[in-house]
């Protein structure tokens, strides 16, 4: 015998969230059960808002409660320095360690032909306006190394190689601490790729 047609239904909706399986899932299902009516609700609000409230920024295509976000319309961070990255969640990643003020382009995806994405499938258009709009002087390509993100990365510096904007990319190889003979092919690659002088 199994669950009550409710709880089932919880389960289900649980393992619509990636990463999600069966037993998460009736565990997070089953979860709730102890929880107070005020935090179910708290929750469920939450839920409904993300649906109603959030929308793209209208300048960056980050993540949004307002049609332009908050680093956006932040007069404080460095307008003429564009950082590229694929996903809002990256954005994320990049304010938490505090490592770069200029502004983002977030590009919705990578270009991927195999998976039938091409360059008009992703943010590219809005990309070139900004840059024939705005005083851009340096565009940092930061997508994750993958054929994915070569591909975008290249594609990006060729339609701009006409302009006067600097293109660069984040540096990608091995990371601290990581023991040689765990590294993947690519990761060796791109660290012999990026490797830096040292001698004087």
């Amino acid at each position: 015998m199994g669950y009550p047609r409710t709880v089932n239904n919880l389960i289900e909706s649980f393992k619509k969230l990636p990463g999600i399986g069966e037993k998460s899932a009736e565990r997070m299902a089953l979860s709730t059960l102890d929880l107070d009516e005020d935090v179910i609700k708290f929750f469920a609000d939450n839920l409904l808002a993300v649906k109603t409230k959030i929308k793209r920024c209208s300048i960056c295509n980050n993540l949004s409660e307002e049609e332009k976000c908050d680093i956006c319309t932040d007069s404080t961070r460095n307008s003429n320095i564009l950082c590229i990255v694929e996903e809002p969640k990256n954005v994320v990643t990049f304010e938490k360690a505090g490592v770069f003020n200029g502004k983002y382009h977030v590009l919705g995806g990578l270009i991927s032909p195999l998976d039938g994405i091409t360059p008009d499938d992703i943010n590219i258009s809005t990309l070139l306006e900004r840059v024939k709009n705005e005083n851009i002087k340096e565009i940092i390509i930061a997508v994750k190394p993958s054929i994915e993100g070569e591909t975008t990365a290249l594609y990006i510096s060729k339609i701009l190689s006409n302009t006067d904007v600097v293109i660069t990319k984040i540096a990608h190889g091995v990371p601290m601490g990581a023991d040689m003979e765990y590294l993947d092919s690519l990761t060796l690659e791109l660290a012999f790729d990026n490797r830096m002088k040292i001698s004087e």
